[in-house]
């Protein structure tokens, strides 16, 4: 189930959907409720009041006008389950207006297929097929890819579903990848999304994304916002303040023969372009690349940097990559501190994979060692200390924004605290043995 967002007509209650509800009260006080809300619905109500609110103090809004993201706030909830309409109006009028993009002449965008990739996991998947289902584009299709299963699980949360949107495709072989090639090829689509099975998307993703394609002819790949779908535990808070996949609230286009002149390591920018939980490409754009570099992604050896190997090799190709945040992917983040040490591994070694690739290849070689120096300074992504934060990038929206509220309350947990002693040093030698792990995984391929 999604985030509601009512129309903007004049009402005295307004009632807001989490974005992933839970029957259960969370157990830590530092607990955020969150979800949507619409700006100017929310200005006309005189009581806004919170579906399954019971146990938190705190909600975090993703805050739209419209299908555009105008940034989140952190407010107050109130022991009946209602904001305060006080605090919320400061916090919503303080964020900045939002800006339609330019009409160029849309080109249409007929088919859209989504795929799914999983593994194992029928219940996660159960949950995003059905906010997919519910998206509101009108020509749709859904390829639900299962890797390696152990299990008929998911083929059954296929049948059970019974839509004839739906198509299952088995990828006897495991790999995020492998899944989203063999996704690919079984698509119909102009566009083919790609997301995994941890996810709600917003009901109208879809319809952003074939927006961003419509708009400029050129762009082969799409990605979006990609925000916390719950914080009940102060693992989810602390790496919802260290990653920019929520906070990419800045509409951009890239494009290999215009350089930003912020981003330095253009090309090769970790996480300026976005995350693999919420890319699409055009399938013929897809087709021509390859599609996905099954050496690469969870699943391998190499853990990762699937994502970040298609970005570049879009960029590389002459084809433009937009940045479209109306398009939202609600993201369930790990629970427990053990997980952040995995999940540091993975990210240090598939980015250590992905530049290995890259320093073989004669045609992208001499730009990474140019840029190497640079880049290891910035390695650490869940390591990083407060003041590394890119929060205060341009277009971001977070700890520096008004009506927020990210001030490290995870940091009197003890387990979280030691847990995340030395996540830089981790994701560093991590990505040092990416080169053993890329050549690895090539050979198996082989």
């Amino acid at each position: 189930m999604t985030p509601s967002r009512t129309s903007p007509i004049a009402s005295s209650v307004l009632t807001l959907r989490p974005a992933l509800p839970r029957a259960d009260e969370p157990t830590w006080a530092g607990a955020a409720w969150v979800g949507a809300v619409d700006r100017p619905t929310a200005l006309a109500a005189t009581t806004v009041a919170l579906a399954g609110a019971d146990g938190f103090r705190r909600a975090r809004l993703l805050v739209r006008d419209g299908l555009e993201i105008a940034g989140s706030v952190d407010v107050s909830v109130t022991p009946d389950g209602d904001l305060d309409p006080a605090e919320l109006g400061r916090a919503l009028r303080a964020l900045p207006a939002t800006i339609l993009p330019a009409d160029t002449g849309p080109a249409p965008v007929g088919r859209v297929s989504v795929v799914i990739g999983t593994r194992d996991r029928p219940e996660d998947l159960r949950t995003c097929l059905r906010s997919v289902l519910a998206s509101t584009w009108p020509d749709l299709e859904v390829v639900v890819a299962d890797s390696a299963p152990t299990t008929s699980a998911t083929r059954d949360v296929v049948a059970s579903i019974a839509d004839p949107r739906v198509t299952y495709v088995l990828e006897a072989r495991p790999g995020v990848a492998r899944a989203r090639n063999a996704g690919l090829a079984v698509a119909t689509g102009e566009v083919v999304a790609f997301t995994d099975d941890d996810v709600v998307v917003d009901p109208d993703w879809v319809t952003a994304v074939a927006g961003a394609f419509a708009r400029d002819a050129d762009v082969a790949c799409v990605t979006g916002l990609v925000p916390s779908a719950e914080l009940r535990t102060p693992t989810q808070r602390w790496f919802d303040e260290r990653v920019t996949w929520a906070r990419n609230t800045r509409r951009r286009v890239f494009r290999a023969a215009e350089p930003p002149a912020d981003l330095p390591l253009f090309p090769f920018s970790v996480g300026a372009f976005g995350t693999g939980a919420n890319v699409s490409l055009r399938r013929s754009a897809a087709v021509a690349l390859g599609g996905f570099d099954d050496a690469l992604g969870v699943g391998t050896p190499t853990k990762g940097g699937e994502d970040l190997d298609v970005f570049v090799r879009v960029l590389s190709s002459g084809a433009a990559l937009a940045v479209e945040p109306s398009a939202v992917v609600w993201h369930r983040h790990r629970s427990e501190p053990a997980a952040l040490r995995a999940q540091a591994v993975g990210y240090g070694a598939g980015l250590g994979a992905w530049v290995t690739k890259l320093v073989l290849d004669p045609r992208t070689a001499l730009a990474v060692v140019r840029r190497a120096v640079p880049a290891l300074r910035r390695l650490g992504s869940l390591g990083q200390d407060d003041g590394a934060r890119s929060a205060g990038a341009p277009g971001a929206v977070g700890a520096d924004a008004p009506g927020t509220a990210r001030s490290g309350a995870w940091a009197a947990d003890e387990e979280l605290r030691a847990a995340t002693v030395g996540l830089r040093r981790i994701e560093l030698t991590a990505a040092l043995g990416g080169p053993w792990r890329y050549l690895v995984s090539r050979r198996a391929r082989c």
